[in-house]
């Protein structure tokens, strides 16, 4: 019989999409506040100034009488994901939308290895295959000696790392806690652990910062609420293929808005790693397995 999530693709795709804007607003948002805030103070303000979406969880949080073990993953989540999001504003600030864009796909990919490495998962041919092809996708971004590979290409490629080991994390909780718990302990976790690097580089913030900062939180919050409306509309090889549009728009926005340059090797490595991760997700569709995370799940 077919499953209910599985029988409103249309309605799968528009949330989709919706949630790729929400994440090209937020890309568009931290770009525009660019360097004049430091990457670790900015994603600090992100998150505190979204507790305010964290309220409705408090009391899940404190009815789940979380063990010790459950702390001490939570906590090295909230690690991992801390030093990702100073990476992934420090990278917004130095290299183009696109390349951003196209690099945070990687993630779904070292999820993949990480899991056969760390978890014992099996890594067939295929898949070996698709993660490999992945790879020369980001080399075909980067273009080692035939361009200067910056800075924020580094902090990319730890960004998509750490968000891949937060996720592993997280899936040894998903099926001992609720998801409003998960939600709500990383954005703990996360705040507390971005504090120590924000104070250690603080500067006075103007009202406009906050605000800008503030529809940063929105617009991930709403992002990451599409998201979940998508995944219980349809299945991830209904959805997953609909994130390469965030490519386009990342592309469309720096050309528009920030005046970057349309890079078309950017495009074809965006495309490379998306058709891979796309057939990792078939691939364990059709394992009746959930080990690679949507693209959009590694978002700040």
């Amino acid at each position: 019989m077919e499953t209910q999530n599985q029988s409103r693709p249309v309605l799968g795709v528009f949330w989709m999409v919706v949630t790729g804007l929400m994440f090209v607003g937020v890309t568009a948002v931290v770009k525009h506040v660019g360097s004049d805030v430091p990457a670790a103070q900015a994603a600090f303000l992100r998150y505190v100034l979204g507790l305010v979406f964290l309220l409705p969880m408090i009391r899940p949080i404190l009815a789940a009488h979380l063990t010790s073990r459950q702390k001490k993953l939570f906590w090295a989540r909230g690690a991992m994901h801390t030093l990702a999001v100073i990476l992934w504003f420090f990278a917004m600030a130095r290299i183009p939308i696109a390349e951003v864009t196209a690099m945070n796909y990687l993630s779904p990919v070292y999820v993949s290895l990480g899991a056969a490495l760390f978890l014992g998962e099996r890594l067939p041919p295929r898949r070996l295959a698709a993660v490999i092809i992945a790879l020369i996708g980001a080399v075909i971004i980067l273009r080692p000696g035939m361009k200067a590979v910056e800075i924020g290409h580094i902090a990319m490629l730890g960004t998509a790392i750490f968000f891949a080991a937060g996720y592993l994390i997280a899936k040894q909780l998903s099926g001992e806690v609720s998801a409003p718990v998960v939600v709500g302990m990383l954005s703990i976790t996360v705040t507390v652990g971005l504090a120590p690097f924000a104070i250690a580089v603080w500067v006075t913030p103007t009202l406009e910062q906050l605000a800008w900062l503030f529809l940063v939180a929105c617009f991930a919050t709403a992002g990451h609420y599409t998201m979940t409306l998508a995944f219980a509309a349809a299945p991830l090889t209904v959805t997953q293929p609909v994130t390469f549009l965030q490519l386009v728009w990342a592309v469309t926005l720096g050309a528009v808005v920030f005046g970057e340059a349309v890079d078309g090797w950017v495009i074809l490595g965006g495309a490379v790693i998306m058709a891979s991760v796309s057939f990792i997700t078939w691939r364990e569709a059709v394992a009746r397995r959930k080990l690679t995370p949507a693209t959009n799940a590694t978002k700040v």
